[in-house]
Formats: structure tokens, C-alpha cells, sequence
């Protein structure tokens, strides 16, 4: 299994993270570090991402370091230069999955239908984002597309929370979740790191033992 994936299995949440100002990057990821998840997936949803890329991995090596919402090869090449160990794209593009696949980068990419699970599959891919995940039917619809696909595992994103992170966790073709009402734009923004880490613990705690 690739080394990037095996982490993101072992811990089974990702934080989804839309950073507005990169100066809030170090006390951020304090809090995911004390709240006892050491992963991010920081989204090139705004201009701070690259930046917050190298703070992280600069002052917290420790952390699994993601970058999403990857839209274009440009994008690949910030991310990777930056310092993102894998890469997370909302949908399924056969460009820059290749690119990935050619330069040896881990791509998780998006899909929600049979066709892109198996393009994913030509190509060798086995761990999928699962995306918009509730908008798309949530696990009924999960359970029916993957069902056709041996050893081929997902990471649901979108609507993904506290009430039903549990159960994403628990189903057979689930290998991480993805998530962002733990690290909210609005928490990161307004300097509510306590209470971002008090969210990560509860999620931690919630899925010990899974």
C-alpha cells in the first residue's frame, strides 16, 4: 500500500481545511497536533494555500500533509513544490491523474459514478475521494456503486460530521473520511483554536477503536 495512503487509513480522518490568511496556519496546526490528529488536507480554495503548505511542513513535520481542491497541473506542481505528501482533486481528471501517476505524486481523486471508478481502476488507483458524499446519496449509494468493485476503497467528503462520521467509518468500503466541520473557515478566521481542538479530540475519541 502506498506509505501516504497507510497513514491516512491508520488515523481515518482528514481534516479539510480552507485557510484564508496563512498567519493562522502555525496555531491551527498546534491544535490538530494536541487534538491528536496529525493530518491535514489544506484546499487550494484560496491564494494562502501554498503558503500554509510550507508553514506546516516546516514547523510541523510530524503532520500528513495533504493539499486539495486540485484543479490543474499548475496546482500539482505548487502543491508538491510546497511540500503536500498526497494530493486530493474533487473530481476526476484524466490529465492530472496521469501527471500524478507519471511523477510518482499520491492522488486521491473525486468521483460518483461507475465510469470514473473505473477509469480509476485502468489506471491502477484502488483509494477514491467519494464526492459530494451526502449530496450524492450518501452510504445507500456507496454500497450500490462500489459493490461491482473488488479491493477498490473510498474516502467519503462533503457532509461528512460528527453525527455521522461513525457510521462512514464502520462501512466495509470506506478507508478514511474527509471533513471540515472540525476546522471551519469561520473558527480558523476568528482565532478559535481551543475550540478546533476541542472538535478534533471529540472526532478522535469517537473513532478510537474502529
Amino acid at each position: 500500500m502506498n506509505p501516504n495512503i497507510e497513514k491516512l487509513t491508520k488515523l481515518k480522518i482528514t481534516p479539510v481545511i480552507k485557510i484564508e490568511n496563512s498567519s493562522a496556519t502555525i496555531p491551527l496546526g498546534e491544535a490538530l497536533i494536541k487534538g491528536g490528529l496529525p493530518a491535514a488536507e489544506i484546499t487550494y480554495r484560496t491564494d494562502a494555500a501554498e503558503n500554509a503548505i510550507k508553514i506546516v511542513r516546516k514547523e510541523f513535520p510530524g503532520i500528513l500533509l495533504g493539499a486539495g481542491t486540485i484543479l490543474t497541473i499548475d496546482q500539482v506542481k505548487s502543491a508538491i513544490n510546497a511540500g503536500a505528501q498526497f494530493l486530493v482533486s474533487p473530481g476526476f481528471n484524466p490529465r492530472i491523474v496521469d501527471y500524478c501517476m507519471e511523477n510518482n505524486i499520491t492522488i486521491i481523486p473525486g468521483i460518483n459514478t461507475p465510469s470514473e471508478i473505473e477509469q480509476a481502476l485502468e489506471r491502477g488507483l484502488r483509494y477514491l475521494k467519494f464526492f459530494p458524499a451526502e449530496a450524492s446519496g450518501g452510504l445507500l449509494y456507496l454500497n450500490a456503486m462500489a459493490a461491482p468493485y473488488i479491493n477498490v476503497k473510498f474516502m467519503p467528503t462533503g457532509g461528512i460530521n460528527l453525527n455521522n462520521l461513525k457510521e462512514y467509518l464502520a462501512n466495509k468500503y470506506v478507508f478514511a473520511c474527509g471533513g471540515s466541520w472540525m476546522v471551519k473557515t469561520s473558527l480558523i478566521s476568528e482565532g478559535r483554536f481551543e475550540e478546533i481542538e476541542r472538535l478534533v479530540r471529540q472526532a478522535v475519541r469517537m473513532v478510537e477503536g474502529l
